[in-house]
């Protein structure tokens, strides 16, 4: 099956759209193959919730102005991988910069006073959202070129010791992060095989919960029954969650044996994950998708999609 010359081929994103931009809205929108342009819709599989304790505690340290390069600060560098957690950390500095307003603060522009702090970010999409933060001067963002949360704490090291090189224990660092996350970053930055000058305290606080968006079945079921009669349509699976009702609305799962039916794809429907752990999971299912990406990226997203439409001639 080939794309008609200037058709628009609809990319079901089964995931939040991330805000201030997001950056899979940005590309897909933009790009085009062979004159076939892509048409981007987000299909909310995850409900995202801050959580209270730990706004609470991560507000009292800005408020306080416990994150920072001096040696009485608590913290001397912040991490995100989430942009949920940037979300949320927006959300507190936004506030507290309105409350310093407001109580006439003189050193109210200078809100949050991390001017003088690293903030690593595990990607492109990341630092443009901490980009959001209203911060003068703007926050020092480092590690975006990374792309990983394994890639990213190996950077760490080494640039967190240039940053604070005298220091003979380095100051801990506070990382943001959902109720769900790796343990990847504490471990490799809490070693016990590092030496004792090298190794970084970190401390997580969850900022946000994760639950499963109710309205998700009804959703992906209109979406997918308003593309129906489209020749070709890809969707984009960001996680295992939800992977059971996207085969049952796309008609290829067998209620019986909770697997897909041999054949029962319609030759149009074409899937690809952001990475191995979903491919893993839809495998279990009987389910083989067409693309996994190399890279968990908006890019790499794309140029699977595309390296497979031209390998097929769709």
């Amino acid at each position: 099956m080939t794309a008609t010359l200037s058709s628009t081929i609809p990319v079901l994103l089964l995931k939040t759209k991330s805000t201030p931009g997001d950056s899979y809205e940005d590309l897909f929108s933009e790009s085009q193959h062979h004159g076939v342009s892509f048409a981007p819709t987000f299909v909310p599989v995850l409900l995202h919730r801050f959580d209270d304790a730990g706004m609470d505690m991560a507000g009292g340290l800005l408020r306080d102005r416990r994150i920072g390069n001096g040696e009485h600060h608590e913290y001397g560098g912040m991490i995100f991988t989430s942009q949920r957690a940037v979300e949320a950390f927006v959300k507190l500095v936004e506030d507290g910069k309105r409350d310093a307003e407001a109580a006439n603060d003189s050193d109210a522009a200078n809100w949050p006073h991390l001017q003088d702090i690293p903030v690593y970010s595990v990607g492109p999409a990341t630092t443009r959202a901490l980009a959001a933060v209203p911060q003068s001067l703007p926050l020092k963002v480092f590690g975006s070129h990374t792309g990983n949360g394994a890639a990213l704490a190996s950077y760490i090291l080494p640039h967190y010791a240039e940053w604070y090189p005298d220091r003979p224990a380095k100051p801990p660092v506070l990382f943001l992060v959902g109720e769900t996350r790796r343990d990847i970053i504490p471990k490799t930055l809490t070693d016990p095989a590092l030496p004792d000058t090298d190794r970084i305290p970190v401390t997580e606080t969850v900022v946000y919960g994760t639950g499963v968006m109710e309205s998700f079945p009804a959703d992906l079921a209109r979406i997918l029954d308003d593309t129906r009669k489209v020749p070709v349509r890809w969707v984009v699976v960001f996680s295992p969650t939800g992977c059971d009702n996207l085969l049952r609305g796309m008609g290829v799962l067998d209620l019986d044996t909770g697997k897909v039916r041999p054949d029962a794809r319609d030759g149009r429907t074409f899937v690809a994950t952001i990475g191995p752990t979903t491919r893993d999971h839809l495998r279990t299912l009987g389910f083989e998708p067409d693309v996994c990406a190399e890279a968990p990226t908006p890019a790499g997203v794309l140029h699977g999609i595309v390296e497979y439409m031209a390998k097929n001639q769709i």
